[in-house]
Parts: C-alpha cells; structure tokens; sequence
C-alpha cells in the first residue's frame, strides 16, 4: 500500500470482550450489538469474531440482511424496529426479530398480514425519554401484541439507560424501578443493560444482556472507574513521512495556533480528518511514535497532521510508526480531547483507511450455517 494509514484489527480482543461481558452476565444470555458497521470495526468481521454470542442486535435491514446472507443463523434484533410496512415482510423473510417502540409500529403490526408470526421486543420509556412506550401504556399495548395474530406467543420486554455510565447516578437505580414496577404482572424475558449497566449496575442484569462498546475495548465510564481487562480491538496508525527543525516562535499548521516554544523537530504523519481522526483534537492530545507517548501540536489537517518529537530525536526516522488510538494510548484519552467520545471515533474512521487484521486473528471466522 502507498500511504500506510491503516487500522488494524483485533478479533482476537473481540472474543475476549465478549467473554468478559460473559462472565458478567449472571446467568443471562449476551445479545452483541454490532450496528453502525461493527462500531467501525466491520460488521461481518466482527459477527464472525462475535460469532458465540447468543444473538446479534442492528439499527436497520441494511445492517441485519448482510449477517443473513453471511449464513449467521442467530436471532437478530432491530433496535428501532421497521421503517416502513414492505420492512414487516422482509423481517418474516429474514426471521429478524423486532422493537415494537411507538403506536404507528403497533397499528401497522395489526393491519398487516404476514406469512409468519414476528418475534417482538416490546420498548419501554423507563426514563430516558427517547424511544418507547410510557410505563403506564405498558400493560395495553402488551396485550395488543398479544392479540395480534402476526405476533409471536412470547413477546419480550427491553429498556435503554440513560446515565449508567456514571455510576454514581442515581437515575439509574431509578430506571430499573420504573422497569420492574410495569413489568413485574407481566409474562416476558427482560433485557435492560447496556455495557455501563453489564460493567457497572448488576440490577441490571436479566435474561439478555445488550454489550455493545465494551466489546470493542471501550471503557464505558465517565467517573474516572476503569473497565476490567478489556482490550482494544481498533488500533489506528500511520507512519511519519517528514521530520522538520524549527525555531523557536515558528507557528505549525493552519491558523498559526501553536507555537514553538524552543528549537525543536516536528514530525509530520500522513493522517488527519479525512481519515476519520478528530479535526478538533487539540494540541496535547497524545500520540505514540514507536510505542512512545508525545503529543499531537497544531490543527489537525484533511491529511496529515504534526507531532511534538522533542526527546526523541535520536529514535525517529522518515517511515517510523505511529499510533493514533489503540494498543498502549486507549481511544478515551483522544476523545476527551477532541470533545467527543469514543463510539464517534471509531464510527468515525474513513473508507480510505486500509484494514488490516491484527496477528491474532488469522484464525478461520466462517460464520455458523443457516
């Protein structure tokens, strides 16, 4: 490859994350949330790494007909349900499983004929305020679904945590409540953590669980509590392709923002916001070259973007690695930076990134048989 911009891929990580959502899941089953392309990591690269979940969760069709084609036979669910009436039909067709959040969803599961009964996830507005139905509309509307003659006999119940991350939120705690309380008369399976509530909240924990970015090795806290033993499974890098010596009071990079406060090298690395790296990343923000820590100065351009080499001098070369987030510098601590968070980075990175896998996951990922 020319210009050596490249995110490499662990599926090994992948299979450990989805061991340690595992052994916390207290009995339960882990369905892996694989939407927005695997979080960046590829959606069939990483169902085939993911491939012992007990079920896969998707945004879209787009997202849930692929994984069928690639023969992977597990229940999947889409998170947002269908879009429009042709997507109920499609959903029997590809035995997808659904979220049924609003009354048009619900009007439409009536009015419509289908081939087979639809297995459905009945979304509850425990508190969040974004999807499903208000808790006291819960016990009406379950009954509905069970009246309907496309619906399959065991209809589940799911809700989504707002503030889990903290887990000093109490709004949480209160969020379970509002679950148990609208649920406890009815006949159902349960799913309500996310990766903070899997990691952090073990009221959380019922029949599935919903892991999603803690399978990519992201911490999912904000107040400073480090995951366990996750790793990262993305590890974005490039190569230094020019090393300059300024003086100092030189400015570096578009708009003059940072100035050298000494004599110094810059290092030049052919990555920048056309790749996916954050544009408002600041100067500070840290950076590996050849596994050691320095720190990003200047704007970020479209295709490149500069590097303090003080210290390292005698160390670095033209062609030298560097590592934008991954193995030994954790996306979390580049986010912060950039005022973002993890999930848009990695979400983030650009279809001129090449992929290439890490070298432990050579191993075959054939997804189980249909």
């Amino acid at each position: 490859m020319s210009r050596d911009t490249r995110a490499v891929i662990s599926t090994d990580a992948l299979r450990h994350n989805l061991e340690v959502a595992r052994q916390h899941a207290d009995g339960g089953r882990v369905m892996a949330v694989i939407k927005a392309n695997g979080y960046g990591h590829g959606l069939l690269r990483v169902a085939g790494a993911l491939r012992q979940a007990d079920a896969f969760a998707v945004t879209c069709m787009e997202e849930a007909i692929p994984l069928r084609e690639a023969g992977y036979a597990h229940p999947i669910l889409l998170l947002e349900g269908v879009f429009e009436p042709a997507e109920l039909k499609q959903a029997c067709r590809y035995r997808l499983d659904i979220a049924v959040h609003s009354e048009w969803q619900l009007r439409l599961l009536e009015d419509t004929r289908l081939p087979r009964p639809l297995s459905v996830w009945l979304k509850i507005d425990s508190g969040m305020h974004r999807l499903g139905f208000q808790p006291d509309a819960v016990a009406a509307i379950h009954q509905r679904l069970l009246d309907c003659a496309w619906i399959g006999p065991h209809v589940r119940f799911m809700t989504h945590l707002a503030c889990a991350d903290d887990r000093h939120d109490e709004r949480t705690r209160l969020q379970v409540g509002n679950f148990d309380a609208v649920t406890r008369d009815l006949a159902g399976e349960h799913s309500i953590a996310n990766s903070a509530g899997v990691l952090g909240w073990p009221e959380a924990r019922r029949d599935w669980l919903r892991p999603g970015v803690m399978l990519y090795g992201v911490n999912p806290f904000i107040d400073g509590m480090e995951a366990p033993a996750l790793r990262p499974a993305m590890t974005l890098k490039s190569r230094l392709i020019a090393i300059n010596q300024y003086k100092a009071g030189d400015s570096v990079g578009y708009g003059a923002t940072w100035t050298c406060p000494e004599d110094m090298p810059v290092g030049v690395v052919a990555i920048g916001y056309g790749d996916g790296y954050p544009r408002h990343a600041v100067s500070g923000t840290p950076v590996l070259v050849n596994d050691r820590e320095t720190q990003l100065v200047g704007r970020v351009s479209m295709d490149m973007l500069s590097v303090d080499l003080r210290g390292l001098e005698q160390e670095v070369d033209i062609g030298d690695e560097v590592t934008l987030w991954g193995q030994g510098l954790p996306v979390e601590r580049v986010a912060e930076k950039a005022g973002t968070i993890a999930y848009e980075l990695l979400c983030g990175v650009t279809s001129r990134v090449h992929v290439q896998l890490g070298r432990d996951s050579l191993r075959g990922e054939n997804p189980q048989p249909v």
